[in-house]
């Protein structure tokens, strides 16, 4: 925004008045007028300006205290002001989606979208989940799609087209799209949490376990949490039936659901939960034998990999635990990612911060 000051500067005067001759002081006088009535526009902008940031500031401060009605009633104060302001419209169309008051909602949001200005990707998330919430998931579908067209492949688009796929049970058109959004943020957890889910409802352990995996990583200890690690462990188990007739005989069953690409690896998984009953693994804890089987499946997928396969559960998640089986951070990682369901892995954590550190220093150089 310019100040009066530059504004002053700038201003191009049609014709020149020299003061010092006095020549013409009937223009002179309507010269200073016109500055002075400049100024005073400015300073009124300024201050309308400054007032409408102060009020949003409170009505956020009422949101966030769970005090909706208090931060609608500041947000349109606010509007008085600048009614066409992105900013407010913003604020005000979140803080009645967050109430639950869906079409006050759509009707803020539409004011940003119309705009095509500031807040834009937030008003088109604002209002797409809104219509969700009233049942009208499909146009939610279309306006995620027109919103991707219109200002390009924001992982959160991509994620929230997803949710709205995988609520219709469109799996397959979740999936792809919530691939998109780790493309675009690979850090974005629940993108993650999403695609395990996908394919734990599909039974594809393999892609289950590595997205679970990659998840915990980015969030291990919140009530998220719980659920991806009970995930983890019910697909890290295998497919392993023991015969009380045949006591030195195990059947391992593999789904029939997955692809030929990952058949070998869950034959792995299922033979590595088979080695539990082993000689050699007698007297391991489960925590032992989870380290242990954990370095095997990564080191096992890093050599199944093969280099012309582009899909993100070889060039993503595969490299990264692979590159992470082979490194001296592994049990470090193993205790980090099972927080939320081990009190044995708190403790560790507890014990070897040190650790810790070492591990976040590698994933930096990485």
């Amino acid at each position: 925004m310019y100040t009066s000051k530059k504004i002053i500067d700038n201003l191009k005067v049609p014709f020149f008045i020299n003061e010092s001759t006095n020549k013409n002081p009937k223009r002179m006088k309507i010269y200073r007028l016109a500055i002075i009535l400049i100024v005073l526009f400015i300073t009124t902008q300024a201050f309308a300006q400054t007032n409408v940031e102060e009020l949003v500031k409170i009505g956020i401060q009422y949101h966030d205290n769970g005090d909706f009605d208090k931060a609608i009633e500041t947000y349109k104060k606010a509007l008085e002001t600048n009614p066409k302001s992105s900013l407010v419209n913003y604020e005000i169309a979140l803080t009645y989606f967050t109430k639950g008051d869906n079409e006050k909602a759509i009707e803020h949001s539409d004011i940003v979208i119309n705009q095509k200005g500031d807040n834009l990707l937030a008003a088109y998330i604002t209002k797409g989940s809104a219509l969700d919430l009233l049942g009208e998931t499909k146009k939610s579908i279309k306006l995620f799609e027109k919103a991707i067209k219109k200002i390009g492949g924001h992982y959160l688009l991509y994620y929230n087209l997803a949710l709205n796929h995988y609520k219709l049970n469109d799996l397959d058109k979740a999936e792809e799209n919530v691939i998109k959004a780790i493309e675009n943020n690979s850090n974005h957890g629940s993108s993650h949490l999403m695609l395990a889910n996908i394919h734990d409802q599909k039974r594809n352990k393999i892609q289950t376990l590595l997205a679970t995996h990659y998840f915990l990583f980015l969030e291990p200890n919140s009530k998220r949490s719980v659920q991806a690690y009970e995930m983890l462990m019910k697909n890290f188990g295998g497919d392993v039936a023991k015969d009380d007739n045949k006591p030195n005989t195990i059947n391992i069953l593999l789904s029939a659901n997955n692809d030929d690409q990952f058949g070998a690896a869950e034959l792995m998984i299922s033979m590595l939960e088979a080695s539990k009953s082993l000689e050699e693994n007698k007297g391991k804890t489960e925590d032992e034998m989870f380290l242990k089987n954990t370095e095997s499946f990564f080191k096992i997928l890093g050599e199944l990999k093969e280099i012309k396969n582009k899909e993100i559960w070889w060039t993503f998640y595969t490299s990264f635990f692979y590159d992470l089986a082979k490194s001296k951070h592994l049990e470090t990682y193993c205790n980090y990612i099972t927080q939320s369901g081990n009190d044995n892995s708190k403790k560790w954590l507890t014990d070897n911060e040190n650790r810790l550190v070492d591990f976040d220093e590698w994933l930096k150089s990485n």
